[in-house]
């Protein structure tokens, strides 16, 4: 769901704050330990796609999530003197908060899934589904914060999301527009008073 925000910002970004020099600003993104956030991508990508051939890595896919948020949390935390990237953190913390009290998975409401179809329905009830997700039940905690929103069409993405990943997806969007948008302040006075600059 970070993605969504990442290229909503990124858009808008661009008509706000020009396509050349919006693209330049964007390119000159600096973050402290701006490589965890690549790893971080990577680890879930290689847990995702071998935890369905490796079944001792199933088992453990909950601590090794809870890990990956605790790593991500450290560089939201080193960061956090950015525009936007208290909310990212509030955001992922909430997401955080839900999993840990839920073995390590992310709870998914079942009415909510339905915008999935069927098939993602069907193994939502049987279990069958292995990843950070599964069917919220009764035994839930903290259920507010799962996976609860719906959205389709005219959405552009159907998927079901949670109140923290709004909070994360508008805290990045915040954060790209200031990069991208704030400066042409700057720009402009350089412009108008080059010798100054």
């Amino acid at each position: 769901m970070v993605y969504d925000g990442v290229l909503l910002g990124l858009i808008v970004g661009l008509f706000r704050g020009g396509w050349r020099q919006g693209l330049i600003r964007f390119s000159q993104i600096r973050l402290i330990a701006g490589w965890m956030f690549p790893l971080l991508l990577l680890v879930q990508f290689i847990i995702f796609y071998f935890q369905e051939k490796w079944a001792w890595l199933a088992a453990i896919n909950g601590y090794l999530f809870m890990g990956v948020y605790v790593v991500g949390l450290i560089f939201l935390w080193l960061n956090r003197h950015h525009k936007g990237f208290k909310l990212i953190i509030i955001g992922v913390l909430m997401n955080f908060i839900v999993m840990a009290v839920n073995g390590g998975r992310m709870p998914v409401s079942l009415s909510a899934s339905e915008v999935l179809g069927p098939y993602y329905t069907d193994m939502l009830k049987s279990g069958s589904v292995i990843s950070k997700h599964y069917m919220m039940d009764a035994s839930t905690r903290l259920s507010l914060l799962g996976d609860i929103i719906p959205l389709s069409k005219p959405y552009p993405r159907t998927q079901v999301i949670s109140i923290g990943d709004v909070v994360m997806n508008f805290g990045m969007f915040l954060f790209i527009q200031s990069i991208m948008v704030v400066k042409r302040t700057k720009d402009k006075q350089q412009e108008t008073n080059p010798r100054h600059a």
